[in-house]
């Protein structure tokens, strides 16, 4: 597989108006998703409630269900199908479950179990599950939520700047802000609950892109001494060639991790799977399409003085030739002129 990609010269910058418009249109629907139907679907660890997770010997009817719920004096409770037609979740979320959580935890939980053995017999069903948190705790792990995604994005542009220069810590840095506002859209377009296990999923997909964007961004650092006449252009593309081989192996077994996990982990860690899988493709796409291009374009804006100017020829020119690269120009002088060097 190394050896595959191991002598490769693809002009990956050359697509980055498509991979531009891509990222935008999926972040307007999720936008527009978000004006449509609200908020995240948040889970009780954010919102506070009693969820019990139940699975019975015979499928139940959800009517007959519902209302033995509603008999049991919880009002709105959302009761949903979790994996198996013989497996449900009952969510109540109401004030009066939320009052009573405050007051003991197994209260709201006790009456739904006594009304169901009333309906549906004893032995005719288990409570697998039953989590109950009160709506400050929830209040607390989302503002803890919120806190922890800054701090990554905070201590990422430190690192990064501190290794690098501040050129490319700005780069990789919106490169995880367009993770994260990417991971947040997919997460409200495929209505997935956003639990504790989704967040650590999030802060793994940071981790993950930003390790990616590091390796592609030293790659950048030893071929700007190396090649010194070559263009910042061609200098990243080159890059991205020689870290190829490495990146399909890395990405490959991850998401064949992921995909076992998605597929034979069960329900409960479902929703961390299918964030980390989304997450992997994330990864690629932002290093390649969002961090690189970044790079080049502040590079061109904020160039670092006449002992890098080899490198770029010009701020004008690197805005030219990335622009010409998107438009998809092909054959001529200029094309050959922007065709990267094969690697050494």
């Amino acid at each position: 597989m190394i050896r595959l990609f191991s002598k490769t010269s693809y002009d990956f910058l050359r697509f980055w108006r498509i991979a531009a418009a891509i990222t935008v249109a999926f972040v307007v629907v999720g936008l527009a998703t978000f004006g449509v139907t609200g908020g995240p679907n948040y889970s009780i660890e954010f919102t506070g409630g009693t969820l019990m997770q139940l699975e019975f010997k015979q499928a139940p009817d959800v009517a007959v269900l519902r209302s033995t719920v509603e008999s049991a004096g919880v009002a709105g409770a959302e009761i949903t199908q979790f994996g198996e037609a013989t497996e449900y979740t009952v969510r109540a979320q109401d004030q009066a479950s939320v009052d009573e959580q405050e007051a003991g935890a197994e209260g709201i939980a006790k009456k739904i179990e006594t009304a169901l053995t009333e309906r549906f017999g004893a032995g005719e069903f288990t409570v697998v599950r039953t989590e109950a948190v009160g709506p400050k705790v929830g209040a607390e792990l989302r503002r803890g939520a919120i806190l922890a995604l800054i701090l990554t994005s905070i201590i990422s542009l430190v690192y990064l700047a501190i290794r690098f220069d501040w050129r490319f810590g700005t780069a990789a840095v919106l490169s995880l802000v367009h993770d994260v506002v990417v991971t947040l859209a997919f997460i409200k377009i495929f209505d997935i609950e956003v639990s504790l296990t989704v967040v650590a999923a999030v802060l793994t997909v940071l981790g993950y892109s930003a390790n990616d964007t590091i390796i592609i961004f030293d790659r950048v650092r030893e071929n700007l001494r190396k090649f010194r006449k070559a263009t910042l252009y061609d200098t990243i593309n080159r890059s991205i060639n020689e870290t190829l081989g490495r990146s399909v192996l890395t990405h490959a077994t991850t998401l064949a991790a992921t995909l076992a996990l998605l597929f034979f982990a069960g329900e409960v860690l479902r929703p961390f799977s299918i964030v980390m899988a989304f997450g992997v493709v994330v990864a690629v796409f932002s290093s390649m399409y969002v961090a690189t291009p970044l790079l080049l374009f502040i590079e061109a804006r904020y160039p670092r003085g006449d002992e890098d100017k080899n490198h770029r020829r010009g701020a004008a020119d690197e805005m030219q030739a990335l622009a010409a690269a998107g438009a998809g120009a092909k054959g001529g002088a200029a094309s050959k002129a922007r065709k990267p060097a094969a690697t050494r």
